[in-house]
């Protein structure tokens, strides 16, 4: 390859890198929007930790569990090639012996923003009411280790990529998004719901204080997609991106109009929350197939994925588990739903990639949920995870950040 087209595909891997770092600020919006402004500066405080201590322990740790280079591991489970970010070209150099792509540096950057998206779904789902200090601790580990050791049995080159119907996953149906999502599920069940959300058993509407925000939020959320898929083409290729961006949207919009008219079919109410996430569900669910779909394809994945997101949350509601932003339907049922799809629909649709793809969805099930458990009953059992009913009912931003969010413009809640 060239230096030029090496330039060009290494710039649209940074400007892809921007896009999903900018994701971190609608992941924000949508999670603040959607949750009673007494815990706004909390949500934004753990969205922040986030981001920079995921870069951080990406650099130190992750970046090489996740990519070890499996050759001396016969069983493509655990390849470990030491710790700490390494430089392996000439400084101001492009080297063409790293990859035909993109450089070194390029590559632990756009990885790294994906590592700190896992602990950003948890965020969302135990808002409200979980102990600061524990869920810093949690996504510390949960980022640091779980994730890249999990990420690097597919992306690695690990088992799941050696399967003899390798499972796929392109940009993280499950490899981001479930992996976030079975953590929530483990989390939510054991901090329980907030104080008043079910009364005598009766699911009681906890309204967030800002839906506009929720609202651009998602926007943002979609538009930093298109670096989350189109950068996991990994190249400026200009046939594959295009169709990558294109099933990508086409995916959400139907998510999110399918989502939309049955929740007022069911509900008789055209709910805009719901509208929101069916368009986040549409994004979620093309994203492990989205540069092996035609657009036909593309419109079934996120019309199912916007049907699932209105079942699902009536699901999750009616187990009586506490989902503030609807994460878990989002991310986790979705990414399931995602990551089969790819064995149903497109150029590898077919018995045996479907089972590749149920193998892949079990091994990340049972670990993530093991090792999210393992993490946060050692910290309920220790440290506590869930805040006094005190704290809980005037709101973590006073109690635990001694500030208030809108310090002229407070609202009377309750």
């Amino acid at each position: 390859m060239n230096t030029d087209l090496l330039t060009t595909n290494n710039v649209w891997m940074m400007i892809c890198t921007a896009l999903v770092f900018f994701m971190h600020l609608g992941f924000s919006l949508l999670e603040i929007g959607l949750t009673r402004q007494k815990n706004t500066l909390n949500i934004l405080f753990k969205n922040i930790f986030i981001i920079c201590t995921g870069l951080l322990l990406y650099s130190i740790v992750g970046f090489n569990l996740m990519y070890p280079g499996f050759e001396k591991d016969a069983l493509g489970i655990f390849g470990f090639s030491g710790f700490g970010l390494d430089a392996p070209m000439v400084h101001g150099s492009l080297d063409l012996s790293y990859n035909a792509g993109y450089t070194y540096y390029t590559d632990f950057l756009f990885q790294g923003m994906f590592a700190a998206t896992a602990a950003t779904i948890v965020s969302g789902a135990v808002a409200e009411r979980m102990k600061i200090g524990a869920f810093m601790i949690f996504s510390i580990i949960y980022v640091g280790f779980v994730y890249p050791l999990a990420g690097s049995w597919k992306w690695g080159g690990g088992f799941l990529q050696t399967l003899e119907t390798p499972f796929y996953d392109f940009a993280g149906s499950t490899l981001v998004h479930s992996v976030g999502g079975w953590a929530a599920v483990v989390a939510v069940c054991l901090l329980g719901p907030r104080i008043g959300k079910f009364k005598d058993g009766k699911l009681q509407a906890i309204p967030g204080h800002n839906v506009p925000l929720a609202t651009a939020g998602v926007l943002i959320l979609w538009l930093g997609w298109f670096g989350f898929n189109g950068g996991s083409v990994l190249s400026a290729d200009p046939t594959l991106t295009s169709l990558t961006l294109v099933t990508t949207s086409l995916a959400a919009a139907t998510g999110g109009v399918i989502a939309a008219m049955l929740s007022t079919l069911l509900y008789k109410n055209m709910d805009l929350t719901m509208f929101l996430n069916g368009i986040l569900g549409g994004l979620v669910g093309i994203t492990a197939g989205a540069d092996v779909m035609s657009p036909m394809d593309a419109v079934a994945i996120g019309g199912i994925a916007g049907a699932i997101i209105v079942f699902g949350i009536a699901l999750i509601d009616k187990l009586k588990l506490d989902d503030p932003v609807g994460a878990i339907a989002v991310h986790l049922i979705c990414g399931v739903w995602g990551t089969l799809a790819v064995g149903i629909f497109g150029k590898l649709g077919g018995f045996d990639q479907f089972l590749s793809q149920l193998i892949g969805i079990t091994v990340y099930a049972l670990f993530c949920s093991f090792t999210a458990f393992l993490i946060l009953f050692t910290l309920k059992k220790t440290m506590g995870l869930r805040v006094s009913e005190r704290e809980e009912l005037e709101g973590l931003d006073a109690h635990e950040h001694g500030m208030d969010a809108y310090p002229d413009f407070r609202l009377n809640e309750h």
